[in-house]
């Protein structure tokens, strides 16, 4: 897949441990707007998380979806976007290099939705399912950046409104 960004914060060493995390993000739009988690502090996340075991990445996609958003993927309609690496020290493991790949893709959804199954943190932060315009997503998290992925989801968004990332696909 290709790489369309690098976020390396450079705060680690060669020498430290590594985990190592593959993730899969959905970009889901209709009307203009992508469809989005929003915080009960007001960050906006693009809906996706980590591939587990031998799932395909579009397993992955269909389950974050559903759970995150309500939302149904149409699984012939998932299509390939690009992966974002970020490398930083681990926040929940300090002295651990955290490596993540996080692959991109484009998909559409059924019309009918279903209850969200989200996490005890989603739940903790107050995330729930929206949908938002790119522009507003960009100025908000700009504002607010407290969360490594922030930049990463944000930078992504950036992509797409500057024509970086087609999304006529």
């Amino acid at each position: 897949m290709e790489r369309l960004l690098t976020l390396d914060l450079k705060d680690y060493t060669d020498d430290m441990p590594v985990f190592e995390k593959y993730t899969v993000r959905a970009i889901i739009m209709r009307d203009g707007r992508l469809s989005m988690q929003l915080s009960g502090r007001g960050e906006y996340k693009i809906p996706g998380g980590g591939v587990e075991g031998d799932e395909s990445h579009v397993v992955a996609l269909q389950r974050e979806v559903r759970e995150e958003t309500g939302l149904i993927i149409l699984p012939e309609s998932v299509r390939e976007i690009g992966e974002i690496l970020e490398l930083r020290e681990d926040v929940f493991s300090k002295g651990t290099k955290y490596i993540c790949h996080s692959y991109f893709y484009f998909c559409d959804v059924e019309d009918r939705t279903v209850e969200t199954q989200m996490t005890d943190s989603e739940i903790a932060k107050g995330f729930h399912p929206i949908w938002e315009y790119p522009e507003v997503i960009c100025r908000v998290n700009d504002a607010i950046q407290t969360e490594p992925w922030q930049k990463r989801d944000t930078e992504f968004v950036r992509m797409l409104l500057d024509g970086r990332i087609r999304h006529d696909i």
